[in-house]
């Protein structure tokens, strides 16, 4: 059994974190047996969300946690891949989680309305009082780091453009097919899926989300994802 340890579940989808969603997501895929707690931050060896146990051994990352699954139990549904699709699946996996999540970062801790929106349920991680004091801190850090990254630097219109852009080239990429690279699904779904999602979720009508939905092959994706892989999934109780 692998003990996956991640952020609380939230508007409807299985974690608020896009990289807890996709290592859930991959599980789900690959029907791997596991429990989802809510992560101890001070269990996780590389100090981020979210990391597994089993065996008795923590790992952290989640593609990292991916590719020690492909090895231990097998992965299937990358086996048939080409060279050019693997090529093709892992740089739309690495705009996702090296820029369109910095344009998820700014609207939910950076944007004022966003913060409102999204510190009630991150305070969700710590108890009580302990929540409502680290969690302006946090969104400080947060905040300072998408300036360091640069995202930060640039005017709320200069920003709109650039996650637009992102999420144009992978709306491409998807085009008519039932999944990124085709009729079947494979692992680079996971990451698609729970960055999608992450957007189209969010309960805070932004500019960036309107665009999405406007995306109508991105919408039915993630629809068609949730349909076939979460059917059955419910909130922890």
């Amino acid at each position: 059994m692998i003990i996956l340890h991640q952020g609380p579940a939230a508007w409807g989808v299985a974690n608020i974190s896009p990289f807890c969603l996709k290592l859930e997501s991959y599980l789900r895929m690959t029907g791997l047996p596991y429990k989802a707690r809510l992560a101890d931050f001070g269990k996780a060896p590389k100090g981020k969300i979210p990391f597994i146990e089993e065996d008795g051994k923590y790992l952290g990352d989640s593609q990292l946690i991916i590719e020690h699954l492909q090895g231990k139990h097998g992965g299937s549904m990358d086996a048939k891949l080409s060279a050019e699709n693997r090529a093709r699946g892992h740089l739309v996996r690495r705009v996702l989680e090296e820029s369109v999540y910095q344009h998820i970062l700014q609207e939910r801790w950076a944007s004022d309305d966003g913060w409102r929106v999204y510190k009630p349920v991150f305070e969700g991680f710590f108890p009580p009082v302990v929540g409502a004091v680290a969690a302006p801190l946090i969104r400080r850090k947060v905040v300072q780091g998408l300036h360091r990254q640069g995202l930060g630097r640039h005017q709320t219109e200069e920003i709109l453009e650039m996650g637009k852009e992102d999420l144009s080239a992978v709306a491409t990429v998807l085009g008519d097919k039932p999944f990124l690279l085709g009729d079947s699904p494979t692992s680079f779904d996971a990451t698609v899926y729970a960055f999608i999602a992450s957007i189209l979720v969010f309960p805070l009508d932004t500019p960036l989300r309107r665009f999405t939905q406007e995306q109508k092959n991105l919408v039915q994706y993630v629809d068609r994802f949730q349909q076939r892989f979460f059917a059955n999934w419910s909130p922890p109780a």
